[in-house]
């Protein structure tokens, strides 16, 4: 997995390096390509270190304020008419500042046109900034997501489709065309290991994208993870989880790929089934690809 953003205004032309890093990616055959969402920011960036927030307690927002975001799902859609294989989410789609219906629509489009290429990383966000610009209630956000998720997952796959929830009733609604990968577009869901989030992964998540104390320590969380799918009826066996997997550098600031991979099989073990990196790749589009190849050989070497 490969992600990218760019904090700065890159100038004119300066967003030619999203297309040539998924072009590379694509390539080279890594799994899928990831891009993050904010819709708008606020000033209270700390925030993004409140746990009780959905922050990441230690963490920091990687830019300021006026950082520059890319609205993820155009993203993926100008992404998927320059490249054949590799997969197109999000990671993580504040899905809930989207209106369901139109959602729905949008994710069908951007999967039909790929081919099937789109995984959908969901999640509520830690900026009451965020909801409130939308008019939404921050306090709320965990039933918009699921709501949003319910309608997104009924309209793709019902048609004539039906829906009644105490705000939004519909019956007798067509909405074409269908997802290409059955049941719809997969859904991670991303979070740390509560109540809430494991009610949400259980009836949504073909994956789940640890965040918090989850994501620093997955052999801890992953089977209560496993155990709430069993207790649903739900068999984990072809359910994901994405991990980080942190570049090893040398003295002179090189990827040290053989150190690198020397941390997958463990977290295989424990569950994790698919790998999140992020890799500052040369200009040049065929050394960019000759590098995420090489790393692509190792980590396969490292799974066998």
């Amino acid at each position: 997995m490969l992600r990218s953003y760019s904090p700065d205004d890159p100038g004119p032309g300066g967003w030619q390096a999203l297309f040539d890093r998924a072009r590379a990616a694509d390539e080279a055959g890594f799994d899928r390509v990831y891009v993050s969402d904010h819709v708008v920011f606020g000033e209270n960036m700390e925030a993004y270190a409140r746990p009780e927030v959905g922050g990441q307690e230690g963490g920091r927002q990687p830019t300021g304020p006026d950082g520059h975001w890319l609205e993820p799902l155009t993203v993926l859609t100008a992404l998927s008419s320059i490249t054949s294989r590799v997969r197109l989410a999000t990671g993580i789609l504040l899905a809930g500042l989207r209106r369901p219906v139109v959602l729905a629509k949008t994710a069908a489009t951007i999967d039909v046109l790929s081919g099937g290429r789109l995984d959908l990383g969901v999640g509520v966000g830690w900026q009451r900034e965020e909801y409130e610009a939308a008019g939404l209630d921050f306090e709320q956000r965990g039933r918009i997501l699921d709501h949003t998720l319910a309608v997104c997952q009924t309209l793709w796959r019902d048609s004539p489709a039906r829906f009644e929830s105490e705000e939004l009733t519909f019956e007798r609604i067509h909405q074409m065309p269908h997802p290409v990968q059955p049941g719809g577009v997969p859904l991670w869901v991303s979070g740390t290991v509560n109540k809430r989030v494991l009610e949400r992964i259980v009836r949504f998540g073909s994956g789940w994208i640890p965040w918090g104390p989850a994501e620093a320590d997955p052999a801890t969380w992953i089977p209560p993870v496993h155990e709430a799918l069993a207790a649903a009826g739900r068999d984990a066996h072809d359910f994901q989880v994405a991990g980080r997997l942190p570049l090893v550098t040398d003295n002179a600031g090189e990827v040290d790929i053989g150190r690198t991979m020397e941390r997958v099989p463990p977290l295989v073990e424990v569950g994790v089934t698919d790998f999140l990196t992020i890799i500052r790749l040369p200009k040049d589009g065929a050394a960019a690809t000759e590098r995420l190849a090489g790393i692509v050989s190792a980590f396969r070497e490292a799974t066998e």
